[in-house]
């Protein structure tokens, strides 16, 4: 079969049958239009079952020499995986070529956060925008229900429970979820929908709770700008993104002592372990938890502070 046409088989299958998200959709698509360009022009293969682990591994090399990191390199190897499970699974080759080549090793990378005195500046950064009620709400909904950034664009207000303080949230694999609401994001969505919202929307078109300016849903894009912006206003170092909001979620929950099973309900993780990265806590806190805590050290500051009392 010809690569390009088990590409597109497989590609409808990702959206037919198992609804992937337009996002995911897209890099999918994208990995596999960069190696089939790579196997067509570089070794002349146009044919599936003429795809070897040598091929492979030499678009893996090559991916490397333009500066490709391992987890792009890593998400592409993984693409290809399913590509091939999906054509021997439809017996469209005989072998898989990606069956026995390693992931290359990812760095355990954390996204830039915030410390928790920086929430306030942010908000108040937001108070100051062209659409204050709706820049607040949208921050108190990614920071206080800890949402991804597409699950906060794709609410609708026939999910937000604001008597309940509850949005009911579809999550990756359109895996539902209900997260908890906070009184600050309650409050701040209630002003937002009624005062300014009505103004944005003036068609009743459109059934989306955060909409841009022009009264249409807000786009991911369009997030991820107004945080860099609310951010380098609010003086806060380093880049944030919406990520950010979501991992300071998690990590000011568990250094509040939430367990960090409910945290991974919370963020609608499949497995523990992706949850580790996001609850991340500094060496500083740890410290500070053992010198607060641990009775040996308790005693170590009561001495201190007598000796310094005492003048010796």
């Amino acid at each position: 079969m010809p690569l390009d046409e088990l590409i597109d088989r497989f590609l409808a299958r990702l959206r037919g049958e198992l609804g992937v998200s337009p996002h995911t959709y897209a890099a999918y698509a994208a990995d596999l239009a960069r190696f089939a360009a790579f196997a067509g022009g570089r070794f002349a293969v146009t044919d599936a079952a003429r795809v070897s682990r040598e091929l492979v591994l030499s678009f893996q090399a090559a991916e490397a020499e333009r500066g490709v990191g391992a987890r792009s390199q890593a998400r592409r190897l993984s693409t290809l995986r399913g590509l091939f499970r999906f054509a021997l699974e439809e017996k469209l080759v005989a072998d898989n070529p990606v069956a026995d080549l390693r992931q290359p090793r990812l760095p355990r990378r954390l996204p830039g956060t915030l410390a928790e005195d920086e929430v306030p500046r942010l908000l108040e950064a937001a108070a100051a925008s062209g659409t204050p009620l709706r820049d607040q709400a949208l921050l108190e909904v990614l920071y206080g229900a800890g949402l991804r950034v597409s699950e906060a664009t794709s609410l609708r207000l026939d999910v937000v429970f604001l008597a309940e303080r509850a949005v009911r949230v579809l999550g990756k694999g359109d895996k539902e979820r209900v997260v908890p609401l906070g009184r600050p994001a309650c409050a701040a969505l209630a002003r937002y929908i009624d005062h300014e919202r009505p103004r944005l929307v003036t068609t009743g078109r459109c059934q989306e709770v955060f909409v841009s300016p022009r009264g249409r849903k807000l786009s991911r894009q369009a997030v991820f700008a107004l945080i860099r912006r609310l951010a380098a206003r609010a003086g806060i170092a380093g880049p944030l993104s919406p990520h950010g909001l979501r991992h300071a979620f998690a990590t000011h929950l568990v250094e509040r002592g939430a367990d960090l099973r409910v945290v991974q309900t919370l963020l609608g993780h499949a497995n523990i372990s992706t949850t580790e990265i996001y609850t991340h806590l500094s060496r500083a806190h740890l410290r500070q938890v053992h010198a607060a805590h641990h009775p040996r050290e308790r005693a170590a500051a009561r001495g201190k502070r007598l000796v310094t009392e005492d003048g010796e």
